[in-house]
C-alpha cells in the first residue's frame, strides 16, 4: 500500500500537440506528490529547513511510460519510500487512470545541510524525520 497519494485531473496544457501529456509533466507530478507527502506529515521544506538546517536536492530521477493519459482524465499518483540509505532516500512512484498503468518513476533526494556560506554538504538522514516520514 501507497504511503501516499494525490488526484489530479489532467489539463489542456498538460497535453502536447499529439493531445497526450507531456513527458516532463510526470517528473512536475512527481516533486509536486513528494511535497504533498511532506505537508501531511507536518513538514515542509521551509519546516525542513528551519527545524533540521537542511533541504532534500534531487540527485537521480527517472520514469517509465505505460500508456497515454489525456485531457480531462483524472488520475491518482501513489508514492512511497522505497528506500533509505544513509544520506538519501529513494521515492517510488505509480500512476494510474482508474486500474490502467500509466507509468512508474522514481526520485533520489540526498539530505543536505546548508553551512554558513550556504553551501550544500550531505549529511546523515535524521532518524527523527525518517520516523515522520514513516508514521
Amino acid at each position: 500500500m501507497a504511503q501516499f497519494e494525490r488526484n489530479l485531473t489532467i489539463e489542456w496544457g498538460d497535453c502536447d500537440e499529439a493531445g497526450i501529456v507531456f513527458y516532463p509533466n510526470f517528473f512536475y507530478w512527481f516533486d509536486c506528490t513528494y511535497h504533498g507527502m511532506l505537508r501531511s506529515k507536518g513538514l515542509s521544506q521551509r519546516e525542513i529547513r528551519a527545524r533540521y538546517g537542511a533541504v532534500t536536492p534531487l540527485v537521480d530521477t527517472g520514469a517509465t511510460f505505460r500508456s497515454p493519459i489525456r485531457y480531462d482524465d483524472v488520475v491518482t499518483i501513489y508514492a512511497d519510500i522505497e528506500e533509505w540509505a544513509h544520506r538519501r532516500l529513494r521515492v517510488a512512484y505509480t500512476v494510474k487512470c482508474g486500474e490502467r498503468l500509466i507509468a512508474t518513476g522514481f526520485e533520489v533526494r540526498a539530505w543536505a545541510v546548508i553551512n554558513e556560506e550556504g553551501q550544500l554538504k550531505g549529511a546523515s538522514v535524521p532518524a527523527e524525520f525518517k520516523a515522520l516520514l514513516v508514521a
